[in-house]
């Protein structure tokens, strides 16, 4: 399974991305974006912490369901009004981030069930399976690879290490 730190920085990573080269508006779209963006990247895990406080709810069902990512969407894409920019950005960002949880899950360790509850249809691969290195040092290998080519990006980009 992915670790935490995967599924904050695959979703950071990807919007730092599209700020930086497409939305180019730093004003427009701050950096709080991108945080809460990787954070959102954590949300379908919640029923793991939730269950060290004795709510047992199945993982990577209801909250890995297109569903929750959908109904963020939905609420951005409704507040589609210049007063409400800052709320429709938010909520994109979350949708995003989820989203991206859910496509790192189905990819990497297999099924997932998008419309649970309405249909019992999983899909997904498990390209960790195919991958001739044990899962638990190609997982860790993959943050740590990850980490470095987006420091090696913000350092080129924004010269992070003038920032000391």
């Amino acid at each position: 399974m992915p670790h935490a730190v995967t599924h904050i920085l695959i979703p950071l990573i990807l919007l730092e991305l599209i700020r930086d080269y497409f939305i180019k508006s730093k004003k427009k779209f701050p950096l709080q974006y991108v945080l809460i963006c990787g954070i959102a990247g954590l949300l379908p895990d919640i029923d793991i912490f939730l269950s060290w406080f004795g709510l047992n709810i199945p993982h990577r069902m209801l909250t890995h369901s297109l569903i929750i990512p959908a109904a963020f969407l939905l609420i951005g894409l409704i507040a589609n009004n210049r007063n409400k920019a800052k709320f429709r950005t938010l909520f994109l960002v979350v949708s995003f981030g989820i989203f991206t949880h859910l496509l790192i899950d189905a990819l990497v360790i297999g099924p997932i069930i998008p419309f649970y509850p309405f249909s019992q249809l999983a899909v997904g691969l498990n390209l960790v399976s195919i991958v001739p290195i044990p899962s638990e040092t190609l997982i860790p290998g993959i943050d740590a690879i990850l980490l470095i080519a987006w420091l090696v990006h913000e350092e080129i980009r924004h010269k992070i290490s003038s920032f000391y």
